[in-house]
């Protein structure tokens, strides 16, 4: 059902999730509620909420914590049969979405499995505390006065027949002397026929041996004993039951009575069996749920399974935004019309599921060709593009579509899952509204490029991880004007990676910030050292700052840590901004470079390709020079296209009235240099001044020659 959706969509807090998630089970089961339990709607959540924290320890192998739960229900007084079907079926629903553990079915049904047992187990041990309460009622009744008796005959006899439980009580050689109307309904007997009948022949022959051993034992001092046997009916059918025994003895302690309480276990199974059947499909769609369908994936890889098959994702599109416009009524709504669509494509093709709460599955055994599946999944995409009128408002939604076909036998089902979902992502990565075939080549590459991605923090903490750099050139003399900073990691198995491949890399993890971080603080180190020993022969050193660090609140007191730890006048360190970074950043964080640049700090916007900069860039970040390179650099070379060339001259000579400095960045010739003297430009670097990146020594030994 939608309302999933939107629990799966929570906030990163588990207490959020596991509050949202008791809310929706005391929904569920309110119902339910016996006004006897005083349990309001508050007090039933709390309770909830810290058997949320059981199931969820559950998840995690505690197979105990899920029987605790099944008991707490039983102990609050929640014992109807509805609230525990209720709760399996929310349970079996929502535990493995809400909780992020989409693909650990097996261990799911195992917590249901305990669930379910520890409110069997704690509802017995109920019905035999009642037990004992009525056998200790009846002992006392025997041994009081006559008006005392009278009154717990009156007792007894009411719990005796308004007990859903079905109770006999005999005398010692088995006579049936009294029972109650639950028990008549069980056998179909009237109470004429079973007073005075012996209660060993409505014992199925083959169980009366073991009926009579547990009478023994009764006999030989057990207070009562249970078992399971099977009853035949007024018809000839069999029940299976548990019993309980007990016997009540008289003043000189010789047996007087027993009595026997029995309950059916045809209508337990019956329960268990729904319930199994409710935790495998889903509510909303009819379909069934992802429970199930990882069940046949792992049947289909089996020996038993076929020769191939066909995976088949379908992943709606914004399907939130339905929610959000329209509600989840008509999200459900849609929801029916997707799985109706769905149905008409694969019925009797393949095995279809609601997997998730905006994606189905479909699992085809053995299928003709590749070109036959994606045409199948093309037509359903056609499909589901028609509008559902709601009102005036017709809604259709786009699907994503990933698709695996492979041998099936000896396959991994979880290993397909993960191949299926990451074909998914590809396909919405590309554009979405699309189907996307795995590839096991992509798969590899992507493996390992997260693979790096991955131990990022781990290179950091090793020390594989340094700062080198590229040289600035004065085009007017040859002078080292700058050195701008590149981080590198030099990887034990990769070798050493270069600064782009890098800066990818890190923006996948969100370590960019912490890698950002400690390059300017080693950069800022060596930058010290350089102007500590050469003093103003030393160069200004540059580096790259994205729009992320600019985000970072802790920007400028990190860069004041930094130059005051290194000694490094903040004149001599100068930040390097992406083209784009004055659009994304706030009035704050542009306050904030600006009081780096009132310290000290150069500021430079790094044009990466040219064109007018819109004039409420300038206005916010106080610069103090600008970088350029790709067509404005270019276009000055010889034999450049005419218009490009006109463009480079036209965009340097507005840049020189601005009156701030001037790079250029790729000069690949001496051509190029001197067309960009003319221009104004002052520092260049590129291929022109060789394509190697410079060690701290070897820049000091540059400074040293100088």
């Amino acid at each position: 059902m939608v309302e999933q959706a939107g629990a799966a969509r929570l906030g990163d807090d588990p207490g959020e999730v596991r509050a949202e998630f008791a809310r929706r089970w005391a929904a569920a089961i309110a119902p339910t509620v016996p006004s006897t339990a005083d349990l309001p709607g508050p007090r039933l959540e709390e309770l909830l909420a810290g058997f949320t924290t059981d199931l969820h320890a559950a998840l995690r192998r505690q197979a105990p914590t899920a029987q605790r739960v099944g008991r707490g229900l039983v102990e609050h007084g929640l014992v109807a049969a509805e609230t525990l079907e209720r709760t399996l079926a929310f349970v079996g629903e929502h535990l493995l979405t809400d909780f992020d553990r989409p693909d650990e079915t097996r261990h799911a049904m195992a917590v249901l499995g305990a669930l379910a047992a520890g409110f069997s187990d704690a509802l017995r041990d109920r019905t035999l505390a009642e037990q004992e309460q009525i056998r200790t009622d009846a002992l006392k009744s025997a041994r009081s006065a006559e008006s005392a008796l009278r009154a717990g005959e009156a007792k007894f006899r009411a719990v005796f027949q308004t007990s859903a439980l079905a109770i006999a009580v005999s005398d010692v050689d088995g006579v049936i002397l009294d029972c109650n109307d639950a028990l008549l309904t069980l056998l179909d007997h009237t109470a004429e026929e079973l007073i005075g009948s012996v209660s060993r022949d409505l014992v199925h022959p083959d169980e009366r041996a073991l009926v009579s051993r547990a009478a023994e034992q009764l006999k030989a001092g057990h207070e009562h004993v249970r078992t399971e046997t099977r009853l035949v009916r007024a018809d000839g059918e069999l029940v299976d039951v548990h019993i309980a025994l007990a016997l009540l003895r008289d003043d000189d302690g010789e047996p007087a009575y027993y009595v026997t309480m029995i309950e059916s276990l045809d209508e337990v199974r019956a329960l268990q069996s729904q319930l199994l059947r409710q935790s495998l499909n889903d509510m909303q769609t009819g379909l069934a749920n992802r429970s199930q369908f990882v069940g046949w994936l792992e049947g289909a890889v089996g020996a038993r399974g076929p020769a191939s098959l066909a995976l088949v994702v379908f992943d709606l599109d914004g399907f939130r935004v339905v929610n959000d416009a329209f509600g989840h009524d008509v999200g459900n709504l849609i929801l029916t019309s997707v799985a109706g669509h769905l149905r008409s494509v694969f019925d009797g093709v393949g095995q279809l599921a609601r997997i998730g709460p905006d994606e189905f599955a479909v699992l085809i055994h053995d299928p003709a060709d590749v070109p036959t599946v994606v045409s199948l999944a093309e037509a359903a995409v056609e499909l589901l593009a028609e509008p559902v009128w709601v009102g005036d408002d017709g809604i259709g939604v786009t699907a994503s579509v990933g698709i695996v076909v492979q041998p099936a036998r000896g396959a991994d089902a979880a290993e397909l899952l993960r191949c299926v979902d990451l074909t998914v992502r590809w396909a919405k990565d590309d554009g979405k509204a699309q189907w996307a075939l795995y590839d096991q080549g992509r798969d590899q590459r992507e493996r390992a490029r997260l693979r790096l991605v991955a131990s990022i923090s781990g290179g950091l903490e090793q020390g594989d991880f340094r700062v080198d750099y590229e040289p600035v050139y004065s085009l007017a003399d040859g002078s080292l004007l700058a050195v701008e900073a590149r981080l590198r990691w030099d990887h034990p198995t990769e070798g050493l990676l270069d600064p782009q491949t890098l800066a990818s890399l890190s923006t996948c993890t969100g370590m960019a910030v912490r890698l950002g971080t400690w390059a300017i603080g080693q950069a800022c180190e060596d930058a010290g050292r350089w102007h500590a020993e050469f003093g103003a022969a030393a160069p200004v050193l540059s580096m790259d700052l994205s729009a992320r660090q600019v985000q970072e609140p802790e920007l400028v007191a990190t860069v004041r840590r930094v130059l005051r730890e290194s000694g490094l006048p903040a004149r001599m360190l100068q930040f390097e901004l992406g083209e784009q970074l004055p659009a994304l950043i706030t009035d704050d964080q542009a306050d904030e470079l600006t009081f780096l640049a009132d310290h000290g700090v150069r500021l430079v916007l790094d044009r990466m390709g040219g064109g007018n900069v819109p004039v409420d860039r300038w206005r916010r970040i106080p610069l103090s020079g600008l970088k350029f390179q790709g067509s404005p650099v270019q276009g000055l070379a010889e034999g450049a296209n005419r218009v490009e060339e006109s463009a480079a001259v036209a965009l340097l000579t507005w840049a020189r009235t601005l009156d701030i400095t001037l790079y250029a960045s790729g000069v690949r010739t001496e051509f190029e240099a001197r067309r960009l003297v003319e221009l104004g430009v002052t520092g260049a670097q590129g291929p022109l001044f060789g394509t190697s990146l410079l060690t701290f020594d070897e820049v000091a030994a540059i400074l040293g020659k100088s």
